[in-house]
C-alpha cells in the first residue's frame, strides 16, 4: 500500500468515528462568532477537525493546519465529500485573512492569529468597501493615526458582510494621506468589541440585513496588529482578495474547502411545478433551460476540481476571477429558472398567499442577485480577466 492509499484509509476510518451523523447533509456551518450558539454536535464536529488540524488543513501544523500536501488535501475532501460531511468551519477567518496573514504576517502575527482562525476562535468582518469608495477602492479615507503604541481609526466602512455577528474586522486604512491613494494604504486588525466600533444593518431586497456599514470613533488597534508593514496595504490587500474570490470559485485550499456537494434539486423542483409529458418535463423551454444549466453545474464542478489540482501555491491567480465569476452568473441562472417554473406563484412576497417554500425561493433569488457584485462586480472581475489573464492592452 503507498502512503497516500494508507493516508486515504487512514482519513475514512477517522471521519467515520469521528463525524457526527447530524453534521452529515444540510444544515449550519460555524463561522466562529461568539454570538452564534452552535448546537451539540456542530461543536463537537468542529473541535474534533480542529484537534486534527482539518478546519485549514494545508496550513503548518505550528498554525492550528495539518501541513497537508495538494495529493493528501484532495484525498481529505474526496473522503468528506463520502460521507456527506459538512465542513467544520467557514468563513473569512480561514479563508481570507488567515492565508494572508501566513503570507504577509511576521511571525509574532502569526502566532496570535493563525491558531485563533484555526479553532473558529472569532468571526471576521471585511472592511474595504466605503460609501465614497467602492470599486475605486484606492480612494478610501477611513484614517488611522499614530497614537503612541496605537492606531486611532475614524471612518466608515460598507458592505461589510455579517458585521453583526463578527468579533473582529480587517480593515483598509489611510495611513499617509500625503502619499499618492495607492501608497499611504495599510491593512489593520480591528477588535469589534470595543465602544470606538458600530455597526448599522443595511436592509436588503430579499428582507434580510447580512450586509452593514461599520463606523469607527477613534477605534484602537494596536500597532502590532497592521500586516504587512505600514502604507503596504494595497498589496496585502490585492492578495486578500484574490483568496476572496477564490473562496468564492470554490478553489481556496488555503482555508476551510467544502466537503459536501448536494444532488441537484432543479429537476424535481421544475417537474413539481411545470408536470410530465410522456415522461419528460411538459414545457420544452424550460426543459431546456434545465438541461443548460446541468450541464454548466457540471462543467463548473469539473473545472473547480481541476484547479484545485492544478494549484501551485495556496491560492490561485487571476483565474481565480474567471471562475469566480462563472459560478455566480450559473447560480443566478439557476434562481431565474425555479422563479420560472413557479410561474405567478413564483412572485408572490405576502406570506399569507405564499407557502414557505415559495417565499424562500423568492428570497434566495434576490439575495444571490449579489453574487455578482460581492467579491468584486462583474465588471470589475471582467476587466481583470481581459488584463490579467488574457492580455489585452487597456
Amino acid at each position: 500500500m503507498t502512503e497516500l492509499e494508507t493516508f486515504r484509509a487512514e482519513t475514512r476510518a477517522w471521519l467515520q468515528d469521528n463525524c457526527p451523523p447530524s453534521v452529515r447533509g444540510p444544515g449550519t456551518i460555524p463561522i466562529g462568532s461568539s454570538k452564534i450558539e452552535l448546537n451539540e454536535d456542530t461543536r463537537l464536529w468542529l473541535q474534533r477537525m480542529a484537534e486534527r488540524g482539518w478546519t485549514v488543513p494545508t496550513w503548518p501544523k505550528e498554525y492550528g493546519g495539518a501541513e497537508l500536501n495538494r495529493e493528501e488535501y484532495q484525498i481529505l475532501i474526496e473522503e468528506l465529500k463520502a460521507i456527506n460531511a459538512r465542513t467544520p468551519l467557514t468563513g473569512r477567518g480561514v479563508n481570507y485573512i488567515g492565508p494572508t496573514i501566513l503570507e504577509f504576517g511576521t511571525d509574532e502575527q502569526k502566532a496570535k492569529w493563525l491558531p485563533r482562525c484555526a479553532r473558529g476562535e472569532g468571526a471576521w468582518a471585511m472592511g474595504y468597501s466605503e460609501p465614497g469608495a467602492g470599486s475605486d477602492l484606492a480612494s478610501l479615507s477611513c484614517r488611522a493615526e499614530r497614537d503612541g503604541d496605537n492606531y486611532l481609526i475614524n471612518g466608515s466602512k460598507i458592505w461589510t458582510s455579517d458585521a453583526t455577528y463578527c468579533d473582529y474586522i480587517f480593515v483598509l486604512v489611510r495611513t499617509s494621506p500625503d502619499k499618492p491613494k495607492h501608497e499611504g494604504i495599510s491593512l489593520v486588525l480591528v477588535d469589534m468589541s470595543q465602544p470606538g466600533v458600530k455597526v448599522s444593518p443595511i436592509q436588503l431586497i430579499s428582507g434580510a440585513s447580512p450586509f452593514c456599514e461599520t463606523h469607527f470613533d477613534n477605534a484602537i488597534v494596536p500597532v502590532e496588529d497592521l500586516i504587512g508593514g505600514v502604507d503596504n496595504g494595497w498589496t496585502v490587500g490585492k492578495r486578500l482578495l484574490q483568496f476572496e474570490r477564490s473562496t468564492h470559485a470554490g478553489i481556496n485550499i488555503s482555508g476551510s474547502q467544502g466537503g459536501r456537494v448536494e444532488e441537484s434539486q432543479m429537476p424535481g423542483f421544475v417537474r413539481n411545478y411545470v408536470g410530465e409529458t410522456d415522461g419528460k418535463i411538459a414545457d420544452h423551454h424550460l426543459r431546456t433551460w434545465l438541461t443548460n444549466y446541468e450541464m454548466n453545474t457540471h462543467a463548473q464542478r469539473i473545472t473547480q476540481r481541476r484547479a484545485i489540482e492544478e494549484l501551485q501555491s495556496r491560492a490561485p491567480g487571476f483565474t481565480s476571477s474567471a471562475v469566480k465569476l462563472t459560478n455566480a452568473l450559473n447560480i443566478q441562472d439557476g434562481d431565474e429558472l425555479m422563479v420560472a417554473a413557479m410561474g405567478s406563484q413564483g412572485l408572490r412576497w405576502d406570506p399569507t398567499t405564499a407557502d414557505s417554500a415559495q417565499l424562500d425561493t423568492l428570497k434566495k433569488f434576490l439575495y444571490q442577485k449579489s453574487l455578482t457584485i460581492a467579491g468584486g462586480t462583474k465588471e470589475v472581475q471582467l476587466n481583470i480577466i481581459a488584463k490579467r489573464v488574457l492580455g489585452l492592452p487597456d
